[in-house]
């Protein structure tokens, strides 16, 4: 056998072999929410809406600023700690629609996403004290 015929036997063997290859899958697969601006123009509540859209962009500090140092939390009526609430969720939980607004523009009901629970309706109820800080914010799923 010549050189040559070797060298294209090898060869087409190797470009066989290589064509059933394949390439590893994932194992995980995540669902990935893009972060596309939502339309908030439900919201008409000037404060609620700033608090909203710091809750959105996972800017913790700046949510907190519209809230009274002694804020409530109350989750599906429960009292929970607002400060580790707000460190353990903003950034890592957020509306993924806004379905309805009432009360004034301080409630709001929507499609909610969080890491731990997947999605969900949910809402966030607002209440402002007398100088335009939120004392209290009810959360918690919607029916």
């Amino acid at each position: 056998m010549k050189i040559s015929n070797l060298f294209i036997i090898t060869f087409t063997i190797i470009s066989l072999s290589a064509c059933g290859q394949t390439t590893p899958k994932k194992t995980e697969t995540k669902t990935i929410h893009k972060n596309n601006k939502m339309d908030t123009s439900k919201l008409i509540n000037e404060t609620v809406k700033k608090a909203f859209d710091a809750w959105q962009s996972g800017d913790s500090k700046t949510f907190l600023s519209f809230f009274t140092a002694d804020a409530k939390l109350y989750d599906d009526g429960n009292l929970r700690n607002f400060q580790s609430f707000v460190k353990e969720a903003c950034g890592h939980e957020k509306f993924t629609t806004i379905e309805k607004v009432s009360n004034n523009g301080k409630d709001i009901i929507g499609n909610f996403h969080t890491e731990s629970w997947g999605d969900f309706k949910t809402y966030f109820n607002f209440t402002i004290n007398d100088e335009g800080k939120f004392n209290r914010l009810d959360i918690g799923q919607a029916k």
